[in-house]
């Protein structure tokens, strides 16, 4: 890049501060890139990419209010002129392959090194898709392999319901009005689903989800 040429506009979203910092050092000592805001959850990315516009908004996957998932399905809907890149430690393949179908330009792990996540920035912004090698290696010896569907243990109707519900958003008291029970109750099936599927919160139950075909990506509706 030339040096009249405009700088790369950043923003970061992590909900860890000290990762934060160490992120916007590395990028802003590249000479071409300019981290123009920072978010701490999902709701507050939305707020300051609606309010910047950058050119790539640089997004963890698990934040609070709203996962990079969640966050980068909004950007494709209402400003699809900006690139994301999901900058996670997760590298399982539901979750790559959900924020590749909410449409994410690249997914780099954190264990990369400064000049690779410098280069996805740059790649990004110039409109070229970006994957983790060590994802990539993953992808390809999993895309001829059908699923284990034998290794999880089905969910009940009602716990396929509950899924269903958090796969939409609602909170444990909504999804408990809509199927007519406590929330108390809601709970305790959610802590059956996570068992169920070896998940350890309610966005990796509902990509495990996804990844066996029992919910719709687009619209959180249990598959045929």
């Amino acid at each position: 890049m030339s040096k009249s040429s405009q700088k790369i506009r950043a923003l970061l979203a992590d909900d860890h501060h000290m990762v934060r910092a160490g992120i916007r050092q590395l990028l802003s000592g590249s000479g071409d890139i300019e981290v123009v805001a920072e978010a701490g959850d999902g709701e507050e990315a939305k707020a300051l990419i609606a309010k910047h516009t950058p050119d790539v908004a640089v997004l963890d996957i698990q934040m609070p209010k709203a996962s990079g998932i969640e966050v980068t399905r909004w950007v494709r809907a209402e400003l699809p002129a900006v690139g994301v890149l999901i900058l996670t430690a997760y590298d399982d393949d539901p979750y790559v392959m959900a924020v590749l179908q909410a449409g994410a330009n690249g997914y780099v792990l954190k264990t990369a090194h400064a000049d690779e996540l410098i280069q996805a920035v740059r790649d990004v912004h110039e409109g070229r898709s970006v994957l983790d090698a060590g994802i990539t290696g993953k992808l390809m010896a999993n895309l001829f392999k059908p699923p284990d569907h034998s290794a999880v243990q089905a969910l009940t109707d009602r716990e396929l319901g509950v899924l269903r519900l958090a796969a939409r958003g609602f909170t444990n008291k909504a999804i408990g009005v809509q199927l007519g029970i406590s929330d108390r109750t809601v709970q305790g099936h959610l802590a059956h689903i996570f068992a169920k599927l070896q998940a350890g919160s309610r966005t990796e139950a509902v990509m495990r989800g996804v990844s066996l075909g029992w919910i719709s990506q687009d619209t959180g509706d249990l598959a045929e």
